[in-house]
């Protein structure tokens, strides 16, 4: 679709935005936020016309999975909005993939079977069908074919690429090391696990690693929750599997998308050995979930010490300077594209420190300035912005954070009390927790270090900025210190 058109169906749907908005605020309240991030965290409204709604997911099995669970509830809020909708139309983002068809003979697998480690399957693209039907996909009739479309793997976004990726504190341990795997060099970690919120990056990540692997020659194979469901655990129980499993050892680099997404139709054993018979054999793996695998139910018990065994990164929650990254990135895309297209450095900072519940929610604010850019030429101001990302704003505006609420819950956590806190002691036991609670104030209030030197007996700014600096660093590289930061953010929020 072209710029102007997408900007124009954009500018028409703002009203069916908007109680699209409406409808998720009353999901959230109704399932609860562990059930609204993972299953409605990537929906998008598309358009409504006449009695329905179309909206997209980005896997066959969300679609299906909503369909069958939640269909008659989103009619029922929709209904609300608007009173003559009576339907739900879901749809698979992205018309076509390409898929990799073999032209190597039979034959010639059998003699890889026999020669060991095989080398990897030649092949020629060519288009398949469109994604999004409702009718699961057909197995492969063949072993050469059920490998070759396992090795083509699930559809890649050429735009999610290391150079499109915004990196900042929160997210720069998990690029590190993904960025190394993805390089392929000696000595490298063997298996990485990723796991946060939605909408923070992972699946970024991961396709940017198997862009990047597959351009040195590596044989990359990524799986997506849908992939894995509806093509390789039906394809193993077939004939196929023998020629399919020797596939799975040519790989160099495996990745596995949305883990928490593998479950509801198959017994959980069932995805854990076929998890455990896919990790046989590449040199590498990295898996990203929205949670920690010690919470993730699907995992047996010898996979997720396995996965403990490796590297375990946490993605943090988005911070200013990282959002305001993330704009300043985006806004330049557009503007290769739209030379006048320009967003004020006002509007920016505006955006960075009030839409904080994802990355995809700042691209949708940047989206919606665009779109009306575009249609009524009208520049990008303040005004515009408050009046169009109101329910953005309202959503994710923070409270304000006192420093003695930070205080208070380090001292908790630490086992410390406030006056030791203050205190000019030195002992590691508390010098720690204090350059913690100095880092929490600077990041979340906004005060300046010599406020904040103040509300810590009186402490010169260095001390403060001295402070800042050591966690800052500190959580680049410490992922249990970044994971015990994170979480008292999150204790201060509550």
């Amino acid at each position: 679709m072209f710029p102007q058109m997408e900007a124009t169906m954009q500018v028409q749907n703002l009203a069916s935005s908007d109680q699209w908005d409406r409808v998720k605020k009353e999901l959230r309240n109704e399932l609860g936020d562990d059930v609204f991030s993972n299953w409605f965290g990537r929906v998008k409204h598309e358009e409504t016309t006449g009695d329905a709604v179309r909206l997209s997911v980005p896997t066959r099995f969300l679609k299906s999975w909503i369909q069958s669970n939640y269909e008659k509830q989103l009619v029922g809020l929709w209904k609300r909005e608007q009173g003559e909708i009576n339907r739900i139309e879901l749809t698979v983002r992205g018309a076509l993939r390409p898929r990799q068809i073999s032209k190597t003979p039979p034959k010639a697998i059998t003699a890889r079977r026999i020669s060991g480690r095989p080398a990897p399957f030649s092949s020629t693209p060519q288009f398949g069908s469109a994604v999004g039907t409702a009718a699961i996909p057909c197995l492969a009739d063949s072993g050469e074919e059920a490998a070759t479309d396992f090795l083509s793997g699930a559809a890649l976004n050429p735009k999610l690429t290391f150079d499109t990726f915004a990196e900042g504190a929160s997210n720069s341990l998990a690029c590190a090391a993904v960025r190394q795997i993805a390089a392929g060099h000696e000595g490298t970690l063997d298996l990485l696990y990723i796991h946060s919120t939605t909408g923070i990056g992972k699946t970024h990540l991961l396709q940017a690693a198997a862009t990047e692997a597959r351009k040195t020659g590596r044989q990359v194979a990524y799986l997506s929750a849908e992939f894995f469901m509806y093509h390789l655990v039906p394809a193993l129980r077939t004939p196929a599997f023998p020629v399919l499993r020797q596939a799975m050892r040519s790989i160099d680099l495996l990745l596995v998308d949305d883990l928490q997404f593998l479950h509801g139709k198959q017994a959980h054993e069932e995805f854990s050995k076929t998890l455990e018979l896919l990790m046989e054999a590449p040199s590498q793996i990295i898996m990203a979930s929205d949670r920690a695998p010690e919470d993730l139910d699907t995992l047996g018990h010898g996979l997720r010490q396995r996965i403990q065994r490796g590297q375990v990164v946490g993605i943090q929650s988005t911070d200013y300077a990282l959002r305001h990254d993330i704009l300043r990135k985006r806004t330049a895309s557009a503007r290769r594209t739209h030379p006048g297209f320009s967003v004020p450095e006002e509007v920016t900072d505006y955006i960075a420190r009030y839409v904080i519940s994802s990355a995809r929610d700042l691209e949708g604010a940047l989206n919606r300035l665009f779109a009306h850019n575009q249609l009524t030429k009208q520049s990008v101001t303040m005004e515009l912005a408050e009046k169009t990302l109101h329910d953005l704003v309202r959503i994710g505006e923070p409270r304000s954070i006192k420093v003695e609420e930070i205080q208070q819950v380090v001292c908790k956590h630490f086992s410390v009390t406030k006056a030791d806190l203050l205190s000019s002691c030195r002992a590691r036991t508390l010098v720690r927790p204090r350059q913690i609670a100095m880092y929490i104030a600077k990041v979340m209030t906004g005060r300046s270090l010599p406020e904040i030197g103040r509300r810590f007996g009186n402490r010169d700014h260095t001390t403060v900025l001295h402070a800042v600096r050591k966690i800052e660093s500190m959580v680049k590289h410490d992922t249990v210190l970044a994971q015990e930061v994170e979480l008292l953010k999150r204790l201060v929020h509550t």
